[in-house]
This record gives C-alpha cells, sequence and structure tokens, in this order.
C-alpha cells in the first residue's frame, strides 16, 4: 500500500486550507503551490476534483481562492482518498472470487489489511494533520532557542 503522489499533493493542500479555515480566508492556487510546491496547473486539476466531492469550495474573482467546505474535523483522510482515489475496499469486494483455497485465503487476509488501513485513516481528520504539524513546528522553535 502506497500513498500515490496526486494523494499526498491534495493532502497538502487540504492541510494549508485547513490552517486557514478558522480565519476564513480564501487561499488562491498559486499561494498553495508555492507553500507546498506543488505545481499550479496540477493543483487546479485536484482541487477541481476536491470541490466535486464537496471537500472544498472556491470563490472566483480577483480575491477569490480555495477553502474547506466543512470543519477540518469532519474529513477524514479517508474522505480525501476516496474522493481522489475511489474506494479499494468496495472494488476489491465485488471483483471476481478466487477458485482456490489458498487464493481465497489471501483475499480474506488482503481484505482484512484494506478494513485495518480504511479504519485508520476514516479515524485521522485534516485537523489532526494540522495539529501535529503544529505541534512540531512548535518542537522546531523550541529546540533552535
Amino acid at each position: 500500500m502506497e500513498l500515490s503522489c496526486k494523494t499526498e499533493y491534495a493532502l497538502l493542500a487540504l492541510l494549508e486550507l485547513a490552517a486557514h479555515y478558522k480565519e476564513g480566508r480564501l487561499l488562491q492556487i498559486r499561494q498553495i503551490a508555492e507553500m507546498q510546491n506543488i505545481p499550479d496547473r496540477y493543483l487546479e486539476q485536484l482541487l477541481a476534483t476536491l470541490r466535486r466531492c464537496g471537500l472544498v469550495r472556491s470563490q472566483r474573482g480577483a480575491k477569490g481562492g480555495y477553502l474547506l467546505a466543512r470543519e477540518p474535523s469532519t474529513i477524514s483522510l479517508l474522505d480525501v482518498i476516496w474522493c481522489l482515489e475511489g474506494s479499494d475496499s468496495k472494488a476489491s469486494k465485488s471483483e471476481k472470487k478466487s477458485t482456490t483455497l489458498e487464493g481465497s485465503i489471501v483475499e480474506e487476509i488482503w481484505q482484512e489489511v484494506q478494513d485495518r488501513a480504511n479504519d485508520v485513516l476514516r479515524e485521522y481528520t485534516l485537523q489532526d494533520l494540522w495539529e501535529k504539524r503544529n505541534s512540531r513546528q512548535q518542537l522546531d522553535i523550541m529546540y533552535y532557542i
């Protein structure tokens, strides 16, 4: 199991939006791209996908930009992954089952792995990521003082 570049970039962008959520501050694509070193054009496509899934909102115009559509504490990492990648567990349950005993055992274990991974991703929210980032930034500041 690996985190795709698409999902990693989306999580980084959403983390920036979560950091400014309470202020209600809109962030423009170029701002997010600069802060997280994400290519502008790629980020534009990601944000469009996240908007279609209802995770972000956009506002047009010179002072426009993007913001989270919901509280960071209500957006799980699993929500983001399912939006961008689709639901692996749903797909695997509907695929053809193995005809051998050994194959069915492997499929059962793999399904358990996916279910547990989904449980962990469901537990963590954008708020959790933001809090972890802030606590690590504080540690870095304290270390250098």
